[in-house]
């Protein structure tokens, strides 16, 4: 009995680690500096929390993140452990038709991702940076941006923005 069960676990860590790896695979060109690239099933995430953006930008955003990136937010984990990734998804915010004090998602902005790998990015605060507009990655100069702010601002929170809306 206790073979089978060391079995069943085995198993139960196998297809643990291969829903990881399914997880972090990436699709399209790498963002230039970092080489980050977009996450596969994003999109299929869990919310960390929405954003909205006032002008001149005028979005509304939502920011997704991975399982390991999850488990950090709801464990107060600061530093972010390696392998925790954040997406942002953002779109210009328009005025609901239907109910005017709303507002809805119009156009598509950007979807912006960070990574965490603490050797990869040393320089960087352990974080990697990507910025994709219809899919593929901004110019340099929009990806040498990145690191300042977070640096500038955020510092502290282990250079992310985003606080867990639980």
């Amino acid at each position: 009995m206790k073979r089978l069960f060391v079995g069943l676990l085995a198993s139960a860590s196998a297809i643990a680690f291969v829903a990881l790896a399914a997880e972090t695979k990436t699709m399209g060109d790498p963002s230039p500096i970092y080489g980050v690239t977009l996450p596969e099933g994003y999109r299929q995430w869990q919310l960390i929390a929405p954003a909205e953006e006032a002008e001149p930008l005028n979005e509304l955003r939502a920011v997704v993140g991975n399982a390991t990136a999850i488990d950090a937010y709801r464990k107060r984990q600061m530093p972010f452990p390696d392998g925790s990734v954040l997406v942002k998804v953002a779109w210009k915010r328009v005025r609901s038709d239907e109910f005017e004090p709303a507002s809805v998602p119009g156009d598509a902005t950007t979807v912006q991702v960070m990574v965490k790998d603490s050797k990869k990015y040393a320089s960087t605060g352990g974080w990697g940076f990507g910025r994709f507009v219809d899919g593929a990655p901004a110019d340099e100069e929009q990806h040498r941006t990145c690191f300042a702010c977070h640096e500038a601002r955020v510092m502290a929170h282990d250079y992310v923005f985003t606080r867990w809306a639980h």
